[in-house]
């Protein structure tokens, strides 16, 4: 087993979902634009980031349940129990969100980006760019 480590939030979300039972499940299913709000340590690394990007953005569920292994999926109790690794569930052991958005509009360590299923205040891990071929960059 590897040794613990840390990881600080570098922003958190801003959306008009405040809890999961609002959250649509996927981002094609009615996700609302969002605010990207990052600390003013991190300033410059979002310094090339335009309207029309896509970036992933990396959350963390801090409102998930860390202790699931199994889960019926999406929630429907007539699907057999899936394990938590084959599904896109946010309760599972370490409860890392994958978000693949469009930066809408920058505003200095704010991005406005597109269909975002995160929920308001869920802590920002880490943002990358949604890469081509990789051996174009």
């Amino acid at each position: 087993m590897a040794p613990d480590f840390l990881a600080r939030p570098i922003g958190r979300v801003e959306s008009v979902l405040r809890t999961r039972d609002e959250a649509p499940r996927q981002p094609d299913e009615g996700a609302p634009d969002a605010w990207l709000v990052f600390d003013e340590s991190v300033r410059e690394g979002l310094r090339d980031l335009a309207a029309g990007d896509e970036v992933i953005v990396i959350t963390w569920f801090d409102r998930a349940a860390r202790d699931v292994l199994t889960v019926h999926p999406r929630g429907d109790r007539t699907r057999l129990p899936t394990g938590v690794f084959s599904t896109r569930s946010p309760d599972r052991p370490n409860p890392l969100g994958l978000h693949r958005v469009t930066i809408v509009e920058t505003d200095g360590v704010r991005l406005h980006v597109d269909h975002l299923e995160a929920l308001d205040g869920t802590p920002i891990v880490d943002l990358k760019p949604v890469l081509g071929d990789i051996a174009e960059r």
